[in-house]
């Protein structure tokens, strides 16, 4: 026999297309293994060696058989399989061969009925019941897995006639049981207790949530409505069915037409999902409930017959015939609604008789209100076709608007962030909004997680496909939630009708086409991400490992021009290589080899661009892969930690590559780790960190340059940069920031150092046109940590609405990644300098005196102590001696006394502030030390500046010649930088002292 893909019918050998729904008939796909979430039961004899003691063999022989096939037949009646019978003991798993939505109902319903049946087998027994993921499909077992063995440990922890039920269990049926938790359990092979609870039984039928006021649906609501009226006016039967998928508010749209009709009888019957006998049972909930309201009714005898209260069997066009006569006699008293849910899974004998009443009532009003998923429509493509008085209405998702309109309704006091990942996660199904609402605010920590319920809804809807589309469906999830239907037949060569199977399931409301980013290849969007992610949490972990692997080869050879290829890329290669790791199988160098390479180069683009936290974990996950350890990676993974929303967990970082360092025996790993905590050092504790970091970089280049490690130098450049960067010799740190470059490309890394290079120009001795020159060329199209250094060479220059745009811009941009060191550094120092240069000392104050603070709160004191100092200047010009102190105490309070930039702008106001109050001696002696300090920094910016600060300090003391002398040297300075405001400046004072 064959059965049908489509409705389940068995057909004889031959049969090319079903005898019951005429589908055609494919061959089936081979079984193979599947990851399904499952729900186990263990039902085991208690005390049954006393009993084998007492009673006969072969009385005890039969006892058990009659035990294990009562047993056997409670489990199937209600959808379950029956794995194996272990000694006196029954497993069961609800969920092979195919998921349904109310396994772990279905399960708990069983182990009551069982418990229920022992004592008239005069037996007792323990029972267990437990959900979670398996796999499915091997030849040993139905299932394998922890949830497994969690439910024989629960079954063996239980009293006699106890059923006791984990936690993954009782969230999926809370709504509808009696339970009471137990004290954790201690159970065998599990490391931590396990929450259990004891099942006493059911309270009833699963409520639907109806929360909140129904939101949207006015059209939908209207044309329910004008359907009522049509019948209504005519005297005539409409067949109104609203197809959508689980969740999307068929219910709520229905609840709300009914609350509003106040002349009709209204009566509902719902199909069953399983059971024997179900055929009528809508039909027998519609006619109890009308013989309840009217009692003196008269039924006829089919109906009676239905009802199990007569000796005969009906057939089935008489039970049509006498349910028509019934609605059509109910409704000349006053109109009828009749409501059909679930007819989805209703069987073919029950829907011939809506049609029939559809097609047959006459002179009666009647609107036959039906529900179902949009499956109805594949197992019968003709329904309501053809009639005359029929309506499908199929019911979209809410809109982006209308969810976050019932989430608001909903999620009274959730924060607007929680919110918007609720709306995001729902993407416009009522249900998952109200589920995931309520699952928030029970967790009470805002964290939005799918619910199990939602997991099972999907998961049974998806186990329903024929085994094809399952599979193309899964090609599709490796892909995401966009795919290409060339990368699925990429993956499954051996299936050939992959866009047929696109279509079915484009039908099935399962994927949508979508716009391609590949020429030449259709593209298919997931209608829903958590569709996308049941499809490939199915998978098994070892088929996802060859199918990211096999998807990657495939986008390497088509896909080079989609944007973010490296990311792309970079994870579907570790995603291969996580997978085999897991499963302990050996990882091919190659596949981790490119992986790694992938993630670091996006990782490196990433901190170009300046998005520290997304370079930082991609090249986190870079340097996880199972390779030898790359300091290259390591090195820039801590420099994006450090620069990123908390810079001091960079610590962390670099604590982490330490030790990996040490437990592999890698000395040059092990040197450059250390390199990197203590440049953090010369940041957040620098007191001695240069000279450490100095001392660690010289041993490390004598190491390096013996073994020829690249890599090893690559670090050194960086600490050494480091280093001339806290005795602020700009030339120094250039210079290796640009032989750090060299080393970049000779190991083919793609790190330009933009950034660095760009900010260090700025104080170097490069003319500014130079500067310019290299900003529009070499650092063309780089903008992050680049415009701010771009910003003060055009203000330089005279380009002050230029430079003003660009620090805004770059301010915005800062500001939406996060990082307070980044907002803190534009307001500290680019935004000072830039206000300084046209001499609007109050907006260099007010920038500053934010900047400094968000520097501080991140913990940077070594940043924070200089952009101390540059405010301290600011608001000596800006009129303000008293603050210009105060700024220049807190300068030194913060700052390293190795660090020359911050002491350079300390002496500078003390001696600015000392000769405003006329004591010339001690303010000439910290300029002469402030001078003396710039002349080692190999900065025309950092001289001419001490310069101008002894010009105006001679100035005030009326040291009239003085004053022209350091002008004139401070002149010198900026004309070699180039830097035309400055000079004009400077000019100026000049020649206000010769007039």
């Amino acid at each position: 026999m064959i059965d049908c893909p489509n409705c389940g019918h068995q057909n004889p050998e031959g049969f090319k297309f079903c005898g019951n729904c005429a589908a055609p008939l494919v061959p089936a796909a081979a079984a193979r293994e599947q990851r399904k979430t499952v729900t186990v039961l263990f039902c085991d004899v208690t005390g049954s060696t006393s009993l084998g003691e007492s009673v006969d063999p072969e009385a005890l022989r039969a006892l058990l058989a009659r035990y294990f096939e009562r047993m056997k037949g409670i489990v199937e009646a209600h959808g379950g399989t029956v794995e194996k019978f272990i000694g006196d003991a029954v497993m069961a798993v609800f969920g092979v061969p195919q998921v349904h939505e109310d396994d772990a109902l279905r399960a708990v319903r069983a182990a009551i009925e069982m418990r229920d049946a022992l004592p008239e087998l005069g037996i007792q027994a323990r029972i267990g019941i437990n959900t979670g993921e398996v796999v499915t499909g091997t030849s040993e077992r139905l299932a394998t897995g922890d949830a497994v063995n969690v439910a024989a440990r629960l079954q063996q922890a239980a009293a006699p006639q106890e059923i006791l039920i984990g936690q993954h269990t009782f969230a999926l049926v809370e709504a509808v049981i009696n339970a009471q938790e137990v004290e954790p359990l201690t159970l065998r092979g599990k490391a931590q207790p396990v929450l259990a609870y004891r099942l006493a039984g059911l309270t009833g039928t699963p409520a639907r949530r109806d929360e909140a006021a129904m939101v949207g649906r006015v059209t939908e609501l209207r044309r329910l409505r004008d359907a009522y009226n049509q019948a209504t006016l005519d005297q005539s039967c409409q067949l109104f069915t609203v197809l959508g998928n689980a969740g999307v508010g068929k219910s709520r749209l229905i609840h709300e037409f009914l609350d509003g009709l106040d002349d009709a009888t209204v009566v509902t019957g719902t199909c069953l999902s399983y059971g024997e006998g179900i055929t009528y049972w809508p039909v027998i909930d519609v006619v109890r409930q009308l013989t309840a309201t009217r009692p003196t009714i008269k039924l006829d005898e089919n109906l009676v017959s239905l009802l199990g209260e007569a000796s005969f069997t009906a057939p089935s066009d008489q039970i049509a015939w006498a349910f028509r006569k019934l609605v059509e006699d109910t409704a000349r008293e006053r109109p009828l609604v009749v409501v059909f849910d679930d007819l989805q899974w209703a069987e073919p004998k029950f829907l011939d008789l809506i049609e029939h009443i559809a097609d047959l009532s006459r002179d009666s009003p009647i609107l036959l209100l039906c529900m179902a998923r949009p499956d109805l429509l594949d197992r019968r493509s003709t329904w309501a076709g053809g009639k005359l008085n029929a309506t499908n209405l199929l019911l979209e998702p809410l809109s982006g608007q209308e969810s976050v309109e019932m989430v608001g309704r909903l999620a009274g006091g959730l924060s607007d962030q929680a919110s918007r990942r609720v709306v995001e996660a729902a993407e416009g199904n009522p249900l998952f909004v109200e589920e995931m609402v309520a699952l928030v605010r029970a967790s009470g920590d805002e964290n939005v997680r799918v619910p199990a319920t939602i997991h099972a809804l999907l998961a049974a809807r998806l186990d329903q496909l024929d085994a094809h589309e399952r599979q193309v469906l899964e090609g599709g999830s490796i892909e995401g939630r966009l795919f290409h239907r060339d990368a699925v037949e990429a993956l499954y060569p051996e299936e050939k009708e992959v866009a047929a199977r696109l279509t079915a399931l484009v039908r099935k409301d399962l994927v949508r086409p979508d716009k391609s980013e590949l020429p030449g290849s259709d593209a298919f969007r997931f209608r829903h991400l958590l569709i996308r992610d049941a499809a490939y949490d199915a998978l098994p972990k070892a088929t996802r490992a060859v199918l990211h692997e096999r998807f990657a080869r495939w986008l390497e050879e088509f896909g080079a021009d989609v944007p973010e290829i490296d990311e792309i890329l970079g994870y579907h290669l570790e995603q291969s290589c996580r997978y085999k790791t897991e499963l302990g199988q050996a990882v091919e160098p190659a596949v981790a080899t490119r992986a790694r390479d992938r993630l670091a180069k996006a990782g490196r683009r990433a901190l170009a661009r300046g998005d520290q936290n997304a370079a930082e974990n991609l090249l986190r996950r870079a340097g996880e892969l199972p390779l030898e350890i790359d300091v290259t990676i390591q090195n820039d993974e801590t420099t994006a930690a450090f620069w990123g929303i908390d810079g001091t967990r960079a610590y962390d970082v670099a604590q982490r590559h330490l030790e990996l360092a040490l437990a592999a025996g890698d000395r040059a790993a092990e040197l450059c780790s250390r390199m990197q905590i203590e440049f953090l050092n010369t940041f957040l504790n620098p007191a001695g960190a240069a000279e450490r970091l100095s001392a660690l970089a010289e041993e490390g280049a004598t190491l390096f340059d013996a073994t020829g490690n690249l890599r090893g130098m690559y670090a050194v450049y960086l600490a050494r940069a480091q280093v001339a960067n806290m005795l602020c010799d700009v030339a120094a740190v250039l210079g290796n920031f640009e032989a750090a470059t060299d080393v970049s490309h000779r190991l083919g890394l793609g790190n330009e150092f933009i950034a660095p290079r760009a900010n260090w120009r700025i104080p170097s001795a490069e003319p500014n046109t130079k500067s310019l020159e290299w900003f529009a060329t070499e650092a063309a199209g780089y903008h992050a940590a680049v415009d701010e250094c771009r910003a003060e060479a055009q203000a330089m220059a005279g380009n002050f609405d230029e430079a003003r745009k660009l620090l805004d811009d770059e301010l915005q941009f800062a500001e939406a990644m996060g990082g307070p060191q980044g907002v803190g550094g534009i307001l500290a120092f680019e935004k000072p300098r830039v206000a300084i240069l046209a001499g609007d000392y109050d907006a260099a104050v007010a920038a500053g005196e934010k900047g400094v603070a968000l520097l501080e709160e991140s913990g940077n004191t070594s940043i924070a102590s200089t952009g101390a100092g540059i405010l301290a200047r600011a608001q000596f010009y800006a009129g303000h001696p008293d603050m210009a102190m105060h700024w220049a105490g807190r300068a030194e309070e913060l700052g390293d006394p190795e660090d020359v930039y911050t002491h350079l702008m300390l002496w500078q106001v003390m001696g600015l502030v000392l000769a405003q109050h006329g004591e010339a001696e001690e303010a000439e002696g910290w300029l002469l030390k402030a001078v003396a300090s710039a002349e080692s920094t190999h900065s025309p910016t950092l001289l001419g500046d001490a310069y101008l600060d002894m010009g105006t300090s001679y100035q005030m003391l009326g040291k009239r010649e003085d004053a022209a002398s350091a002008y004139r040297h401070a002149l010198a300075q900026y004309e070699a930088k180039e830097n035309v405001v400055m000079a004009e400046r400077t000019r100026r004072k000049i020649a206000e002292l010769d007039a």
